[in-house]
């Protein structure tokens, strides 16, 4: 289910930020002219711009799949307000 939420979310992101700007900006004559803005804005998206997402803390994607996510452990889950400590099976 997290998944899909993170996929919707990047989808309107999309759309928000990339098409209906560029698409007012500029007149597409083939996929591939389309294609290559669109690689110009994930490579940005992906390397420059920092994300507030579940554990980015401010980093971008790239960063993250780099450095990895932060390590949990099963018994305790750490927000920034209070800690939970879940019960052992």
């Amino acid at each position: 289910m997290q998944s899909n939420c993170i996929l919707e979310r990047f989808r309107h992101t999309l759309l928000d930020e990339h098409f209906r700007v560029e698409g007012r900006r500029t007149w597409f004559e083939s996929i591939e002219e389309m294609q290559a803005v669109l690689n110009e804005y994930l490579e940005g998206y992906n390397t420059k711009r920092p994300h507030q997402g579940r554990g980015m803390n401010g980093r971008t994607p790239i960063r993250a799949v780099t450095e990895g996510m932060p390590k949990t452990t099963n018994t305790e889950v750490t927000s920034q307000t209070k800690t939970v400590r879940l019960k052992a099976a």
